[in-house]
């Protein structure tokens, strides 16, 4: 239950905190990313979870030695958790692993593109994304005889309610972020409501 708790709450930061600072959607990013590749190659609950944290350090690492490159390694990192996610969510038992990783990284080279291209605005919609797709993973640990299709739900009606619950828990992390850092997105300050 603790593990699943941790999950959430890293999922929690990404989705709607993950704009505030760079340094955070960095670690949160990159433990994610690290903790669901560990989960969709089958390891347990707590490699992955080793292997998420391990991987949150190296990522900002990495990041810190070359930070001006900080948008294009959140991009690719949280494209990353994206396009692990789409996997988790379209994959069968049939289909191969190879087209997963290529998905992944088709997923994550796009989103570092467009992370390089639009800045605050992309980064915003990937770590909302980002983060959703971790909340769900760690609801579904929580409550698996209930929520386990959002982890690894079957083919047709789980499939699209696992997507629409990801756009959903999303689109709430875009509010929350779009109102409390308006700054950090470049946008103007909200005018009072006048009565």
């Amino acid at each position: 239950m603790g593990t699943a708790l941790v999950v959430v709450a890293v999922g929690v930061l990404l989705c709607f905190f993950g704009i505030r600072s760079v340094n955070l959607a960095l670690l949160a990013s990159g433990f994610a990313v690290g903790y669901l590749a560990g989960d969709a190659l089958g390891e347990s609950t707590g490699t992955a979870l080793l292997v998420g944290g391990i991987t949150a350090v190296l990522v900002w690492l990495v990041v810190s030695l070359v930070f001006r490159f900080a948008a294009v390694v959140v991009g690719l990192v949280a494209g990353a958790v994206i396009g692990a996610k789409l996997w988790s969510a379209l994959a069968t038992d049939g289909t191969s692993a190879v087209l997963g990783l290529v998905l992944v990284a088709a997923v994550a080279v796009a989103s570092a593109t467009l992370a390089e291209k639009y800045r605050r605005r992309a980064l915003l919609w990937l770590t909302v994304l980002g983060g959703a797709s971790v909340i769900l993973t760690g609801l579904a640990l929580l409550w698996p005889s209930t929520l386990g299709f959002l982890r690894r739900p079957d083919e047709g009606a789980e499939q699209v309610l696992l997507l629409v619950v990801w756009l959903a828990v999303a689109a709430a992390g875009w509010v929350v972020q779009r109102r409390l850092f308006r700054k950090q997105l470049g946008l103007p300050p909200r005018e009072p409501a006048t009565v």
